[in-house]
């Protein structure tokens, strides 16, 4: 039978109560799938395929199986989708205005709602539709807003919410709103506090743990714990402890037995965009599970984590080449590097992973003061020099060049333009064929996706044509600024941290004792220069 293909579209969202376990078809997403098929049956519809999304929010598009049937719908692979009401395929009014007013109608795809009577053939219940429309939805902020004021409420008795516990604790097996102590992890933890105290830096704590061999937090909930754990700033190939983490750890007041919650928030209910909040908007419960680490000893760690700051900014305040030298392998930031005798005074830069992880990680990419100083000078000095033979290039012969290639790109835009307009012409007129009967289905949607291919592949060739436009007149561009940021340094003597700044961009070390400078105004027809000391 013509026309009576149809799919079924079941949906369980993660409010609904009768979840069995994730992961598993629900309880109600079968009776969902029952109730549809009776459905179908009974109005001697072909069940072709079911599409099935558990555990996915009604407000959300993105959802994989919803994804897949909307892609099937504009490949014509079914005629009319059943779902157990308007609600399980949306519950976003904006979604219920595109898919079942515009897109599926125009694909010629009825959809029907079984238990609320929605039926898309029916045009005299758009108005009901749409009222159901506007009532999910306001079912969904009033839910969000009881949500949000119950998780409020709970964190601010002291229950933990989270999906994951900080390094050190586990949810308690009696009460999973309660933290209780993991030994072998707050022993890790109490370790990293005493190494601090006694002296060691962030970093160099981490490349002691690295080298013993002890799993980074991530690893150890996903290895040990068995958690279904993801930190998505952590890679899967990562095993080194990092400086941010023991940073965390050691300003996480959780350790001194409070709870600080509610410090990230969606932007609405429905955008799944996080924010970070105002520390003032914070929910900190004092004294709700059992410390790792005394009061007084965290205190002593944030004093001392003040004082190191100071001190080491102060440093690093006269640094011409501050925040601007990397290690050319590992790239990670230089440090400052000091004799070992004498006034012990500042000497050159070595790689930070070097320093504070050792030689299994990278090796010293060191390099003295006065010989970068001496480098980069000469390097300023060379590229100034270069303005003068890039000023006896014909003026007048270059802003020829630069009209006529101008020219020839609007021209070849313009005729692309043209088609896609014509092509677009032909479209309009397929359909129009399509809804006067002069055409099959089967040929509308043929014609259309090619004229949609080749659409697509005009719309990249004049991309394509733009791109190269933007490029020549950018690289115009970066040659003009090159020019006047070089044209006053062809003299130069001393090197300045204005002039540094003002030029470069990035300075990266060679373990051969080579740099490789990085100019903000590069020569646009040049390499990055390379030097070797």
């Amino acid at each position: 039978m013509s026309g009576n293909r149809a799919v079924l579209y079941l949906r369980l969202s993660k409010e609904d109560s009768d979840k069995i376990s994730k992961g598993d078809d629900s309880a109600s997403i079968k009776n969902q799938r029952l109730l549809l098929t009776d459905y179908a049956l009974a109005h001697e519809f072909k069940v072709i395929r079911v599409y099935s999304d558990d555990d996915e929010s009604g407000l959300y598009d993105d959802r994989p199986d919803f994804e897949k049937m909307m892609m099937d719908a504009k490949l014509g692979e079914f005629d009319i989708i059943i779902a157990k009401t308007q609600s399980r395929f949306s519950r976003n009014m904006e979604h219920i205005e595109k898919y079942l007013h515009h897109d599926l109608p125009n694909l010629g795809i009825r959809f029907i709602g079984v238990v609320d009577g929605v039926d898309t053939d029916n045009e005299a219940n758009k108005k009901s539709r749409q009222i159901n429309g506007l009532v999910n939805e306001w079912y969904c902020e009033d839910l969000s807003k009881n949500i949000r004021s119950s998780f409020k409420a709970k964190m601010k008795s002291g229950q933990f919410l989270g999906s994951s516990c900080p390094y050190g604790y586990r949810k308690d097996p009696e009460d999973h709103n309660h933290l209780i102590i993991d030994e072998y992890a707050a022993g890790i933890v109490r370790r990293i506090y005493q190494l601090y105290l006694s002296g060691y830096g962030k970093a160099k704590i981490g490349s002691i743990l690295s080298l013993e061999g002890v799993l980074i937090p991530t690893r150890y909930k996903r290895e040990i714990l068995g958690e279904n754990y993801h930190n998505s700033k952590v890679l899967d190939t990562t095993r080194t402890w990092s400086y941010q983490t023991i940073h965390t750890i050691l300003n996480n007041e959780t350790y001194i037995g409070h709870l600080i919650q509610n410090k990230v928030n969606t932007l609405s209910y429905k955008d799944k965009k996080k924010r970070m909040l105002p520390k003032e908007k914070w929910i900190i419960v004092k004294n709700t599970h059992e410390a790792i680490i005394e009061p007084e000893l965290f205190d002593m760690v944030q004093k001392l984590q003040k004082s190191r700051t100071r001190s080491v900014g102060m440093l690093e305040k006269n640094g011409i080449f501050s925040g601007l030298l990397h290690c050319a392998d590992c790239k990670h930031a230089m440090l400052r590097k000091y004799a070992r005798r004498g006034d012990r005074g500042f000497t050159g830069y070595i790689c930070k992973t070097y320093k504070t992880q050792g030689k299994t990680f990278c090796s010293s990419h060191s390099i003295d003061l006065c010989d970068l100083e001496q480098a980069v000078l000469l390097s300023i000095k060379e590229e100034a020099r270069k303005i003068l033979k890039e000023e006896d290039v014909d003026e007048l012969k270059k802003i020829q060049i630069c009209n006529d290639n101008k020219m020839c790109c609007e021209m070849q835009v313009e005729n692309i333009q043209k088609r896609i307009e014509k092509i677009e012409k032909f479209k309009r007129k397929t359909y129009d064929n399509y809804m006067e009967d002069l055409i099959s289905k089967n040929e509308y949607i043929k014609y259309t996706a090619e004229y949609e291919a080749e659409i697509r592949e005009l719309q990249e060739q004049r991309s394509a044509i733009c791109d190269r436009a933007d490029l020549q007149q950018e690289l115009d561009a970066m040659h003009d600024e090159w020019v006047e940021a070089f044209r006053d340094y062809i003299n130069v003597t001393t090197l300045t941290r204005d002039m540094v700044l003002e030029l470069i961009e990035r300075i990266e070390v060679h373990s051969d004792g080579a740099i490789t400078i990085y100019y903000k105004f590069q020569n646009p027809y040049a390499d990055e220069c390379l030097l070797s000391i």
